[in-house]
């Protein structure tokens, strides 16, 4: 079958840097470095970012001063500002916050819903339930992520089916997309495409998203794999920021810029303009100190270099 056989023509980025990629970081992050992303992440062309969460901030501190990043963000038309809510009081808070969108997440595995979020499945979907109820009685979009997929880092292999039962439920209980996600990046091409054959059965493509990280350096041929069963939802972090406080290991999630030059060596169209993405991705790396995990800008900074 030639590659672009069944290649969508267009793919929609969420962005979760200013999330899931800001929230492990050590020390204090300051406000305006983390409204300076969003704000240029908006201006690069990305549409959705996940700009903040409202969890308990004893546990997630980085995240405590989501509600003043919402405040201070200069909001772009067109584009949706989404947060993490693991309960009502979250929800409650993103609401006051203004946010357009909220988020919840279940785990694919009991040993890490225990870790995550202190409860078995069934009981986290439950609690899900009144999120999602009162996201809808206020008009508010709600994204549902399964953590895990294709491993946890506790019990192993994350059997397909049990994925399908659980995306079925949030679903069900009003979640208009779910997001796939192999957290702690264990996962490989054939795998994904196992995982998305048992869903895509029962559920349409229109419907999932997948949310590699790259662990193993396996999330671009995973999403590859995703692109060419139809899925055009990708989740992404700026510079590969991120990780799991609850994964020992496991890296961030694959940088959005390498998946743009991806997908701009498919013809599939984005509406990202990648030097402004890699200049945002450069600016907050060197304002947490650290390096940028983005392979495609360290050969182009490279590249730069050698010219000069």
């Amino acid at each position: 079958m030639p590659l672009t056989a069944t290649l969508p023509t267009r793919a929609s980025i969420v962005e979760v840097g200013p999330r899931d990629g800001l929230q492990n970081e050590p020390g204090r992050i300051s406000l305006d470095d983390k409204v300076d992303l969003i704000n240029a992440l908006a201006n690069a062309g990305v549409q959705r970012i996940e700009a903040g969460a409202f969890v308990n901030p004893t546990w997630v501190p980085q995240m405590a001063d989501s509600g003043d990043a919402f405040a201070a963000i200069t909001r772009k038309p067109g584009v949706s500002y989404s947060a993490l809510t693991p309960n009502i009081k979250g929800f409650d808070r993103a609401l006051a916050a203004g946010a357009d969108e909220v988020a919840i997440f279940a785990a694919a595995s009991e040993a890490f819903s225990q870790k995550n979020l202190n409860c078995d499945i069934n009981t986290s979907l439950e609690r899900f339930a009144e999120v999602v109820a009162a996201a809808n009685a206020n008009n508010i979009p709600v994204r549902g992520y399964i953590s895990c997929v294709l491993g946890c880092p506790y019990s192993g292999k994350v059997e397909p089916q049990t994925c399908l039962s659980i995306a079925r439920e949030l679903l069900a209980m009003g979640c208009y997309e779910v997001s796939l996600g192999d957290t702690i990046g264990v996962g490989t091409a054939a795998d994904t495409q196992r995982l998305l054959a048992c869903l895509l059965n029962d559920i349409p493509v229109e419907q999932l998203a997948v949310h590699m990280h790259d662990t193993y350096g396996q999330a671009l041929s995973n999403i590859l794999a995703a692109l060419q069963m139809g899925v055009h939802v990708i989740d992404s972090s700026v510079a590969g920021l991120g990780g799991c406080p609850y994964a020992q290991g496991a890296t961030g999630n694959v940088a959005t810029e390498d998946v743009i030059y991806l997908l701009d060596g498919l013809g599939i169209d984005h509406g990202i303009n990648l030097h402004q993405l890699m200049a945002a991705g450069q600016r907050i790396c060197d304002r947490l100190g650290k390096r940028n995990n983005s392979k495609v800008t360290q050969a182009h900074s490279a590249r730069t270099q050698k010219i000069l």
